[in-house]
C-alpha cells in the first residue's frame, strides 16, 4: 500500500472519528443514562410516558413494569423502558 491509497482513506476516517464523537458517544451516554432512571423508579414517583400520561407509581412489579395510577383508583401497568421522564422523586428509604 502507498502513501497516495492511505492519503485517500484519510478523510473517510475523519469523517468515521467525528461522527462517533458528535453523534454516537453522547448517544449511548443518553441510553445509558435513561436505563438507570428507569432501574431506579420506585413507589410514589411521578412519571411521563412517551405517550405523554402523567401518574403517581403505585407498585413496582418487577423488572419489566410498574403499575402507575393516572386518576383517583385508576391504575395501568406500564412497560418500565416506556418512561420518558421522572417529574418528582420520592426520598430513598434509610
Amino acid at each position: 500500500m502507498d502513501s497516495g491509497a492511505i492519503a485517500q482513506f484519510l478523510p473517510l476516517i475523519l469523517i468515521f472519528a467525528i461522527m462517533y464523537f458528535l453523534l454516537i458517544r453522547p448517544q449511548q451516554k443518553k441510553v445509558k443514562e435513561h436505563a438507570a432512571m428507569v432501574a431506579a423508579v420506585r413507589r410514589g414517583d411521578i412519571i411521563i410516558t412517551q405517550g405523554g400520561v402523567v401518574g403517581k407509581v403505585v407498585k413496582v412489579k418487577d423488572d419489566n413494569e410498574v403499575e402507575v395510577e393516572i386518576a383517583e383508583n385508576v391504575k395501568v401497568r406500564v412497560i418500565k423502558s416506556t418512561i420518558a421522564s421522572v417529574t418528582s422523586k420520592t426520598e430513598p428509604a434509610s
